[in-house]
Parts: structure tokens; C-alpha cells; sequence
């Protein structure tokens, strides 16, 4: 189990978060290109079908967002024991993924399937788009379970220092739903056209599919862990420390859901066609943002390890570097984008009016998005140092406490436009706030070295 992950504290860094970051970003992007296919097939039905799922979003980002904290939980737990060399404890934590995975999944289901219409009022459907938003939620909700336990087994078997399989896993299921798509949507041929239901059914196939694959590895014995039914019984202690670590992580990814479905709301006023508009954007600017995804996840365990082995230099190394790295790649991507727009809009949907609305929302929506790369890992550092709460504070402070009050501003001051000038200065200000924190920590932990060094 140990060579694996021991070559976190020896590689050199440049080839280390080369080789964890490739395979991680190829499955990141390829989850995010599943949800541009599914925009681009709803697309041909209609404005009204891409609002649909642009409106149902904030609630899957909930399902991720609960995944996103037991993984940050465990991951950091994870790779502590890893550094301090300890098997057992290694896999007692990793054992602890079944039960978490299981009732975080099973409340997300109960919810969506009792309250689906509330839930979605309050996400700002409008009464055009009701009735294809509640059969898409109620059915995404049902693979609930499954999600969060496909996300949780992926980033687990990461967390050893395997990049490869987790993302087979996420690439198989991505595809599988890409292929799906067509014959779900549209029914070609003598299969029944579903729509937006269509949409819904095969992004539940394919998680179940990536789960089971997830399983296969974890449970076969096909990954550094051995986990045994002693692993899997809850223990409450574990449980309450990944929660500590994790739930900030969660609560992360919960409050940038409800920013986005604040903004949805008030976005809202301005129909189905300003959200379908929206939801384009939305899907090409996480199209462009997975790859930070990406490295984020290879950086995670190393600065865990790192921190577990008390290598201070190597650790802000790697933080360096990601951010370095995530800069150069989101900059050229930002011109493409910019220089591209109705190009890419075009590609989703030939509707003049979400053209007109989605063009000017692309171009000032990412014009900061390099930014948020160096946000995101300085914040991933703070989660490998187990600093949930810093974590969560200053993701907060761009996704909710910035952004939020901003949208009721500009909203007012210069109504659709104001919208979207929102999000780059949310950007901004974000990234110079988390600059002067992890700038801060570094400094206190400098010290802490030195003075632990002195005679």
C-alpha cells in the first residue's frame, strides 16, 4: 500500500502533480462534458428544455456538494494516515464511505420526491418549464444515492495516490450517458422521444454504472486498501472527525448552490429565455473550469501527505506550482472563449433570442474566471492542512457573501447586464481576499518552523 503513496513525499513535484492531475483532469472534464451533451441534445427541443435543467442544477450541485464533503473529509483523514505509515487506521476511515455515501443519499432522494414542487419554486421555475423541471428532478434524485457513492469511491482510491481508475470510472459513466442521450432525448427510430425525462434516465444509468464499476475496485481488492466488514461498520468517532474536516467542504458547495439559485430567482424575472442563456453559459464556463477541478484533486493528497510527514517546503511547493499552472491554462482559455462566443452559444441552440442574451453574458461572465484557479487551490490547501473552516470562510466570500449582495445590486442599477457584471467582480475580490489569507498562513507556519528548528 505504502509505495504508492510515499512517492507524494519523494517525486519531484512537476512530474508527481503532472501525472495525478492528468488522469484526474480527463475524468473531471469528461463529467463536465456530459452535462454540455445533455444541454446541446435538450437543445434541440427547445429554450424551454435547456431552462429546465439549468433550473434543477443548484439541487444537483447539492447532491455533489454532500459527496464533495465526505470526500474531503475522508481524503484528508486518509492521506494523514497514510504519511504517519498507519494501514489499519487507513482503512477503518476508508470503510467509513458506505454509511455516509448511503444516507446522504437515501435524505436527498426522500426530499426531492416529497417536495419537488416547493423546491422548485424556490429555485425560480417559471410556470413554462414546471412540469419538465419536475420530471427531471424527481428522477436525477433517485440516483442520488448512487452519485454520492460514485464520487466518494472515486476520490477515495485517489486519495491512495491511483489516479487511473477513479477516472475510468467517472470517463465510462460520463460516456455511457453521452451515448445514451440521443436514443433517451430525441427516440430515434421506434423508441419513444422522452425528453428532458430522457435526459434525466440516462444520467441515472450512468451513475449506477460508475458506482458499480467503483465498487468493483474498492470491495475486490483491486486498490492499496483492503477494507473488511470491521472497516465498514460505522464507527462514530471516525464518522464525527471526517464530518468536522468534510462538512465545511459540503456547506461549501451548499451555500454556491443556493448563490446560484438566489441568482436564478432573480434572474428569473427576465423569462426562460435570460435562463436557457444562462444555462449555456453555465455549462461552457464549468466546461473550462473542470481542469482545475482537476489539479485541485491531485493537490489534495500531496499536501495532505506532506503535512502528515512534516515536509513544510514541499507542501507550499505544490501549492505554488498548481496555482502556476491553473493561471497559464484558464488564461488561454478565457481568450478562446472571448474571441468565440457566439460560435459556442450557436453550438447549443439556433434561437436569435438566447443568442442575443447568451453572447454578452459569456463574454463578462468569465472575464475574471482566472482568478478563481489560484483561489481554488489555495483554498484546497487549507483543506489538506485539515483548516476546514478557513476553507469554507473564504469560499464563502466569493460565492455568497460577495457574489449574492452584488446580484441585488447591479440587478437594480442595470438590470439583465448588472447580472453579469456580477460575477467577475465577485471573482476578483474573492481571489484578492484568499491571496492575503493563505499569504498569512504561510507566513505563521514559516515561523512555526523556524522556531521549531531552534536549539
Amino acid at each position: 500500500m505504502l509505495d504508492r503513496t510515499e512517492r507524494r513525499g519523494t517525486t519531484p513535484l512537476p512530474s508527481l502533480l503532472f501525472h495525478l492531475s492528468l488522469p484526474s483532469i480527463a475524468a473531471t472534464v469528461t463529467v463536465s462534458l456530459y452535462n454540455v451533451v445533455d444541454t446541446f441534445w435538450v437543445g434541440r427541443i427547445g429554450h424551454e428544455a435547456i431552462a429546465a435543467l439549468t433550473i434543477v442544477f443548484p439541487w444537483q450541485i447539492v447532491a455533489v456538494a454532500l459527496g464533495i464533503g465526505t470526500v474531503a473529509g475522508v481524503s484528508a483523514l486518509v492521506s494523514r494516515r497514510f504519511g504517519e505509515n498507519n494501514v489499519e487506521a487507513t482503512n477503518h476511515a476508508a470503510g467509513q464511505i458506505f454509511f455516509l455515501s448511503a444516507f446522504w443519499g437515501t435524505l436527498l432522494l426522500l426530499i426531492a420526491v416529497c417536495l419537488a414542487g416547493p423546491i422548485l419554486h424556490a429555485l425560480g421555475a417559471t410556470p413554462d418549464i414546471m412540469a419538465p423541471a419536475t420530471s427531471y428532478l424527481v428522477i436525477v434524485s433517485c440516483g442520488a444515492p448512487a452519485h454520492v457513492l460514485m464520487l466518494v469511491t472515486a476520490n477515495l482510491i485517489r486519495a491512495s495516490g491511483d489516479a487511473v481508475k477513479p477516472m475510468v470510472m467517472l470517463i465510462t459513466a460520463s460516456v455511457l450517458n453521452m451515448v445514451l442521450d440521443p436514443f433517451f432525448i430525441l427516440g430515434p427510430g421506434p423508441l419513444p422521444a422522452l425528453g428532458v425525462t430522457g435526459a434525466a434516465i440516462a444520467t441515472v444509468l450512468a451513475q449506477c454504472v460508475g458506482m458499480a464499476i467503483g465498487l468493483y475496485y474498492l470491495l475486490g481488492r483491486r486498490t492499496t486498501f483492503r477494507i473488511r466488514a470491521s472497516h465498514i461498520t460505522p464507527n462514530p468517532r471516525l464518522v464525527a472527525d471526517i464530518l468536522r474536516v468534510g462538512m465545511p467542504a459540503s456547506v461549501q458547495e451548499i451555500m454556491e448552490s443556493l448563490s446560484f439559485a438566489i441568482f436564478n430567482r432573480v434572474l428569473s424575472a427576465y423569462g426562460s429565455v435570460a435562463i436557457a442563456a444562462m444555462g449555456i453559459v453555465m455549462r461552457a464556463a464549468d466546461l473550462a473550469f473542470m481542469p482545475v477541478i482537476g489539479v485541485a484533486n491531485a493537490l489534495l493528497p500531496v499536501v495532505g501527505f506532506n503535512y502528515g510527514a512534516g515536509n513544510e517546503k514541499r507542501l507550499w511547493s505544490a501549492v505554488r506550482l498548481s496555482s502556476i499552472g491553473v493561471v497559464a491554462l484558464l488564461a488561454l482559455l478565457t481568450v478562446v472563449y472571448e474571441v468565440f462566443a457566439p460560435r459556442i452559444v450557436g453550438v447549443f441552440i439556433d434561437d436569435p433570442a438566447v443568442t442575443r442574451i447568451a453572447v454578452p453574458a459569456m463574454r463578462i461572465g468569465i472575464a475574471a474566471i482566472t482568478l478563481i484557479g489560484p483561489s481554488v487551490m489555495f483554498v484546497t490547501a487549507f483543506q489538506g492542512l485539515s483548516r476546514g473552516t478557513t476553507a469554507l470562510l473564504l469560499s464563502l466570500t466569493r460565492q455568497f457573501l460577495v457574489f449574492v449582495p452584488l446580484v441585488f445590486l447591479f440587478n437594480h442599477l442595470w438590470q439583465l447586464h448588472g447580472l453579469w457584471v456580477a460575477m467577475p467582480i465577485a471573482d476578483t475580490t474573492g481571489f484578492s481576499i484568499t491571496l492575503l489569507f493563505t499569504y498569512r498562513e504561510y507566513r505563521r507556519r514559516q515561523r512555526w518552523s523556524l522556531t521549531d528548528r531552534q536549539p
